[in-house]
């Protein structure tokens, strides 16, 4: 399949070529769909809105939240690993039930990120379905950001981070080792590819961020879908089909980790001088 042309070109339909591609290639279950959340299925980043909620409901101290803003900040810098991060932002729910976060996270789904969903993606989800691909929620997001967004497209397996409860349904603060992102997470995907009898070479996988090059390697049908800078320019070179949307939002994306987290960080100082 030839590289698809870009937004800019003005393509009667974005999803022309890849549905097509789909509904041409092989089907059953052997052939992996594996889609990223954030920048992928949807336009902005879930962990954004969860802060928000949590902040309006003074259920975040704007301690915490700063906290969370400086390693988001000094991990885009290139200061800070995605692993302190991610660890960070579990620490602010320990001693929570998990159940409560679980139902936050639907509820937070619901009010505030169903609507980013983009429809193209869901097309693509729905045709990968119907060829009877075992699709799969691959994202370095937690299971309270992920799963609502699996169950509302029917997307049965997630491969994501987990949050540690004890005994007793109680957070503990930390996060199931190794943390899934970049190399890790295509190592994760190994995994359940081999124990569900996936073969990467027939598999597709749609993805935004440059940190998932190391899966986009693995896989026979790369998808770079809204593409940051170093996976754009790989995929140029390689020769991989881009998709670009802008049906959520007015523009590319940038990044919305930073952009999102800047916000809430303003708002969250603004409320302290009170």
């Amino acid at each position: 399949m030839t590289t698809q042309p870009q937004d800019d070109a003005q393509p009667s339909s974005p999803l022309l070529g890849p549905l097509a591609d789909v509904g041409a290639g092989p089907g059953g279950p052997a052939v992996g769909a594996f889609f990223d959340l954030d920048g992928t299925l949807v336009a902005g980043y879930t962990a954004a809105a969860q802060t928000k909620d949590r902040l309006r409901r003074r259920d975040l101290r704007v301690a915490e939240f700063l906290t969370i803003a400086e390693l988001a900040v000094e991990f885009r810098l290139g200061r800070r690993a995605f692993e302190t991060l991610i660890e960070g932002s579990a620490r602010t729910v320990k001693g929570r039930t998990a159940r409560d976060v679980d139902e936050s996270g639907e509820r937070i789904f619901r009010q505030a990120v169903a609507d980013l969903i983009y429809p193209e993606m869901r097309e693509l989800v729905q045709a990968h379905q119907l060829r009877g691909h075992t699709v799969v929620l691959s994202s370095s997001a937690l299971t309270n950001q992920v799963a609502p967004v699996a169950r509302y497209l029917g997307i049965e397996h997630i491969v994501c981070n987990r949050l540690v409860a004890d005994k007793q349904g109680i957070l503990t603060g930390e996060v199931e080792q190794p943390v899934v992102w970049g190399a890790t997470k295509a190592s994760a995907v190994q995994l359940f590819a081999a124990d569900q009898h996936v073969d990467l070479a027939a598999s597709y996988f749609y993805a935004d961020g440059d940190e998932d090059l190391s899966l986009m390697y693995l896989v026979g049908r790369p998808r770079p879908t809204n593409p940051e800078p170093k996976l754009t320019k790989v995929a140029i070179e390689r020769g991989w089909p881009i998709m670009r949307f802008r049906s959520r939002g007015g523009g590319p994306l940038g990044h919305p980790l930073r952009r999102g987290l800047d916000r809430l960080r303003r708002e969250a100082g603004a409320r302290r001088h009170r």
